[in-house]
């Protein structure tokens, strides 16, 4: 079985991060297996809405860092295939609906702002600590976090790295709801996500679309791209990943 598991029920696409030993932690190639997934249920009018799930306990501690200290050694920051993905999240036209049975850090977390309806685990902690990584927001965070919870907030998360809690995340609109049971996050996403299934298809596309100025989330992405790919190249980010990845050894 692959690190990203697909299945389809119900009208629903889930995405299943499946790779637990390593806290879900998102590879080039995993993000490739979602950028297939999705491109693929646009052309199917069966799927209606996407749900993303994950094994284990953690939800997703973002991006492989492997990944990351090769471009940074070797460069070619443009062809990861964490920016397709991003990209497709600006303006993906079917519903996207998350599980968060578990931590979330940077894309675990971002994605949530993508996402049209979202249900976390109580105790989740949702952090987004790109400035320890001696890197910068990505996803548009720098614009629709801040948007969400204020500035001075969104740059304790970003700056300082402090954690959000699943009932913070329901607080300031960032998920639904929030429950104690893991089991009872992932069935609230996919009865949800079920029930957007049976509504017009063509009413929701449209809804989503006018709820979302997808030209100025496009152009922060841009943005933040071009600061992260500079981030990305530096000498500090390179000495971070290195430690990083030997101490998980």
């Amino acid at each position: 079985m692959g690190h990203i598991v697909c299945s389809t029920s119900g009208g629903v696409l889930e995405i299943r991060l499946n790779r637990p030993d390593k806290k879900n932690a998102i590879t080039d190639a995993m993000y490739g297996d979602m950028i297939g997934a999705m491109k693929g249920a646009l052309d199917d009018d069966g799927v209606r809405a996407v749900l993303f799930t994950a094994a284990g306990d953690f939800f997703c501690s973002g991006n492989d860092l492997a990944d990351f200290l090769a471009v940074s050694t070797q460069g070619g920051g443009d062809e990861l295939k964490a920016w397709q993905f991003i990209r497709l999240l600006a303006d993906y036209p079917k519903p996207i609906v998350a599980a968060v049975t578990g931590a979330g850090v940077g894309i675990g977390t971002t994605l949530l702002l993508h996402c049209d309806l979202a249900y976390v685990h109580k105790e989740a902690r949702l952090t987004t600590p790109f400035v320890n990584l001696a890197l910068v927001p990505e996803a548009a965070s720098s614009l629709l976090l801040t948007q969400k919870i204020g500035h001075a907030k969104a740059f304790e998360m970003f700056v300082l790295g402090e954690a959000m809690t699943g009932e913070m995340a329901v607080d300031c609109g960032l998920a639904n709801a929030c429950f104690d049971e893991v089991d009872e996050v992932v069935q609230t996403a996919r009865q949800k996500a079920q029930q957007i299934a049976t509504k017009s298809a063509q009413a929701v596309r449209y809804t989503k679309s006018l709820m979302r100025d997808s030209a100025k989330i496009i152009s922060q992405m841009t943005a933040e791209k071009d600061c992260f790919a500079k981030c990305l190249a530096s000498d500090d980010a390179r000495m971070i990943f290195e430690k990083f990845l030997n101490k998980s050894k």
